[in-house]
């Protein structure tokens, strides 16, 4: 509730705020738009009313003119003027008083000398001699301060006599005359150098101190000026009237002013309505607003409230909006969404304790089938299963047949298994058979069912494979009280299948101490190389035919600290089965070609062999390291001799003789250990570059020349020495096996009869005592 109303709320907000902000400019453009179509109209005004001014000048001027001329043509004016008299001027003059509307009176003789006047001096007969000239009848003026309209007129009898001025004030009077009809207000002033003079205006008596500061500020012209007196606001321009070229008789100005509150009056009308307008607008809005955000705030409510449901986990009450806007479509696509949801939760329940290949069960399930068993004390058999030849068929058959055999092998499983049985995959290429409430014999047969079932042909390709199965079984309570106690002894007992003859093993006591041992060489078989625990052992291979030694092979052994002198057929396959072979061979040919280097510089030279495993042939890296120790210790090629097993040459072929052939075209001998074990190789011996086949010691050590191994060693010897290939009978304990040998020409023998294996020194010594007695 609370989040719908600070949401319906901030809605409400952001449109009131948006509302106000939009009316508010609309308000502001438009009262923007009077202000300056109000101070436009005061411009026209102004503009007009000058216009209106100077015409209204003009007329004045064209009435005093007229006066004038009636007055000069007046025949008792003319005769008193022609007479020079100035009383009889003076009285023709007061007949025309009340014509002249109280102008000043001027009458002057040609030399502009006064002969009478009603002021007592006239500085500008100059001026009107000047203007007489340019046709000009009319000069504005200061007189006594003041500022006046001077028009002359000359009295002709028939030529000029003298000239008559008048001088009509502009006082008060004239301004207010002007501004009623130019409807602007107008304002003289008179300005001498240093000293303001008398100011005649319309405006009231306090705005007289604004408008001399404004006459001394701003320059006579067109220009349009905006000013401000006592808070009222004005368009103004300034005019000068006179300047008689003497600044002594100073300036007269006027100013014309037109009120801009006053044009801004015709608006304030418009400018209300229109604020009443915007206050209306704004508050409907607003009202619309409220009822929008309402509007919309119940649906996002509603979406909110489903959206906390599917977080608890609850998928099954839809969202009820039924709505063709967005927020429908919205509504719609939640309610799609949580059932997706919870199809995947279920299909990701599933996934969490199934394997996705096999869709049995996966170890997480088992643990936990298996420990409710334990908690509810129900009899427990425990078969785990091993595939040990997986890996050679997914690397033959590629990723697709090894899954296919997964999936054949789990449905084999489920066939065979009681429906309260369970069938799991653990690992790879392990499965787990978890038997409840049954007797360990009933496991072993369904142990023996299995097998048969699994080793039938299955057929990948067009080829047909056999499984190579191996199971152990462990018993609750019998072999373990805990889940990870029996699975762990069943998978040694898996392990011990593997080793021995058969493919069922039943998990003995104290195995677990030959498993600690396992873990123990495992984890220690890493650092070995670094901590100086390895060692090589050089064992002699004698040429039959002459009795010399000039090869050996180097044998690899390793003193534990802990663990005493460890066999390598215990940690060979240990290294092998957990990718520590590259280790231990990269130690290896550093270590043989390192004793080499030493042996040639004391003068034995010697070939030496070293044994590679199928982990080296399928790195990238063999050659490479071999070429830079080679170098590093000045050492030929020609003097390593590279042994690897049937087995080894087997796993993919194409690319072992890729390598081997790089080997060989690099110097190095090639030999095949422990040939006759293998069932396949002979098909491959001719295409593999070697020059060298040794016969595994299984054949040689009870070799007698009635025997099966007879016919077997003599015709390896016979077919090898056909293919162009070197004999090394390995395994020679006794004295007539070397003379069969020697009798079959066999090239070399190796084996306890000509030595045992010798540390570096030991062999170094024996073969220079050899090669001095022979």
């Amino acid at each position: 509730m609370k989040l719908r109303n600070s949401f319906q709320a901030r809605i409400s907000l952001f449109l009131a705020l948006l509302l106000l902000l939009v009316i508010g400019a609309v308000y502001f453009a438009v009262k923007a738009v009077t202000i300056t179509v109000a101070s436009d109209q005061a411009q026209e005004q102004l503009k007009t009313g000058t216009r209106v001014f100077e015409r209204f000048m003009d007329l004045r001027w064209r009435r005093i003119q007229y006066g004038l001329n009636w007055l000069t043509n007046d025949s008792d004016f003319r005769e008193a003027t022609i007479k020079g008299s100035p009383s009889l001027i003076e009285h023709a003059l007061q007949e025309f008083e009340a014509s002249l509307h109280g102008s000043e009176l001027f009458v002057l003789d040609l030399d502009g000398n006064i002969i009478t006047s009603t002021l007592k001096a006239f500085p500008y007969a100059k001026a009107l001699r000047l203007a007489r000239r340019n046709t000009q009848t009319m000069v504005i003026g200061i007189l006594a301060g003041r500022p006046y309209m001077l028009v002359q007129g000359v009295v002709l009898g028939p030529l000029p006599v003298v000239r008559v001025v008048s001088g009509m004030p502009m006082d008060d009077v004239f301004a207010h005359e002007l501004s009623s009809l130019s409807n602007l207000e107008v304002s003289f002033m008179t300005v001498k150098p240093g000293e303001s003079g008398i100011l005649s205006s319309t405006q009231p008596d306090f705005m007289s101190a604004s408008i001399i500061e404004f006459v001394q500020e701003h320059t006579p012209g067109s220009t349009i000026h905006f000013s401000e007196f006592h808070g009222r606001r004005f368009l103004g321009q300034m005019l000068q009237l006179a300047n008689s070229g003497d600044p002594g008789n100073g300036q007269v100005m006027a100013v014309l002013q037109s009120p801009l509150d006053q044009t801004m009056q015709a608006f304030d009308s418009l400018d209300r309505k229109f604020l009443w307008i915007s206050l209306g607008a704004l508050l409907a809005s607003l009202l619309g607003a409220l009822w929008l955000a309402r509007a919309v705030s119940r649906p996002v409510s509603l979406l909110a409230e489903a959206a906390q449901r599917i977080g608890r986990g609850n998928y099954e009450t839809p969202v009820e909006l039924t709505r063709r806007d967005e927020l429908g479509f919205l509504a719609k696509a939640i309610n799609a969404m949580q059932s997706g949801i919870a199809v995947r939760e279920q299909q990701l329940a599933h996934n969490a304790l199934h394997d996705p290949l096999t869709g049995l069960p996966n170890r997480a399930l088992a643990m936990e089938r298996l420990g409710s068993a334990i908690s509810a004390r129900r009899g427990v058999v425990l078969i785990y299963l091993g595939i040990e030849n997986y890996r050679v068929i997914n690397e033959s058959f590629g990723p697709e047949g090894g899954e296919r055999i997964m999936r054949e092998s789990a449905r084999v499983m489920l066939d065979a298994l009681r429906e309260r049985d369970t069938a799991a995959r653990i690992t790879g290429n392990e499965f787990l058979l978890l038997l409840e409430s049954t007797q360990v014999d009933v496991g072993v047969a369904l142990a023996d069912r299995l097998y048969a079932l699994l080793k039938r042909p299955l057929s990948i390709d067009g080829h047909e494979v056999l499984l190579e199965v191996c199971m152990g079984i462990a018993i609750y309570p019998l072999n373990g009280r805990s889940a990870e106690e029996l699975i762990s002894r069943a998978a040694i007992a898996c392990r011990d299948a593997a080793a021995l003859p058969g493919y069922l093993q039943v998990y003995q006591q104290d195995r677990d101490l030959a498993h600690q041992r396992q873990i123990q060489l495992i984890r220690d078989l890493r650092s070995a190389a670094s901590d100086g625990q390895l060692q090589l052992y050089y064992q002699p291979k004698m040429d039959i035919r002459s009795g010399h030694v000039r090869q050996a092979e180097a044998l690899l052994r390793w003193q534990h600290p802990e663990l005493g002198m460890v066999s390598p057929a215990e940690f060979i396959p240990l290294a092998e089965r957990t990718g520590s072979m590259f280790l231990l061979t990269g130690w290896v040919i550093e270590e043989g070609i390192r004793q080499l280097s030493a042996w040639n510089r004391k003068g034995l030279h010697m070939q030496l062999s070293l044994n590679i495993s199928a982990e080296d042939l399928h790195g990238e890296n063999l050659l490479m390291t071999v070429e830079r120790l080679l170098k590093r210790y000045q050492l030929s090629a020609e003097q390593l001799i590279f042994e690897i097993t049937e087995s080894t040459a087997m796993r993919d072929p194409e690319h072992s003789l890729n390598v081997l052939e790089k080997l060989r075209d690099g110097g190095i001998s090639l030999s095949v250990d422990d040939f006759g074990t293998g069932y396949s190789s002979l098909a491959h011996l001719k295409r593999l570059p070697v020059q060298e086949l040794k016969i595994d010691q299984s054949f040689i050590r009870n070799l007698d020349e009635t025997s099966e191994d007879a016919v077997i060693v003599r015709s390896t010897i016979e077919m090898s020495h056909n293919l162009g290939l070197k004999v090394v009978a390995e395994g020679v304990e006794y004295q007539h096996t070397l003379e069969l040998l020697e009798r079959w020409h066999c090239d070399t023998a190796q084996g306890y009869l000509i030595s045992r294996p010798m540390e570096a020194v030991a062999f170094e010594a024996w073969v220079w005592k050899l090669r001095a007695t022979v």
